[in-house]
């Protein structure tokens, strides 16, 4: 499984194809969704980030994030 660091994962930004967020060391693909039109999450989030601390505020758990595929794991 690939191994992202910030930079990399900063890449898929959902702007230039495909859209990808880090949760908890997991690197998941979210192109498919449609929260996740143009790489923005209802106005709060970017795709190409670690959303770690971010789920911490957020009105729902990282149990929406078992159904989109892990990609790879985030670099430390």
């Amino acid at each position: 499984m690939k191994e992202y660091t910030l930079e990399e994962l900063s890449e898929y930004n959902g702007k230039n194809g495909k859209t990808y967020i880090a949760y908890d060391g997991q690197v998941y693909d979210v192109s498919d969704s449609y929260l996740w039109e143009d790489g923005t999450h209802q106005g709060l989030h970017e795709a190409g980030e670690d959303l770690t601390e971010a789920m911490d505020e957020a009105p729902h758990g990282p149990e929406t994030f078992k159904d989109y595929p892990v990609v790879g794991t985030l670099k430390k």
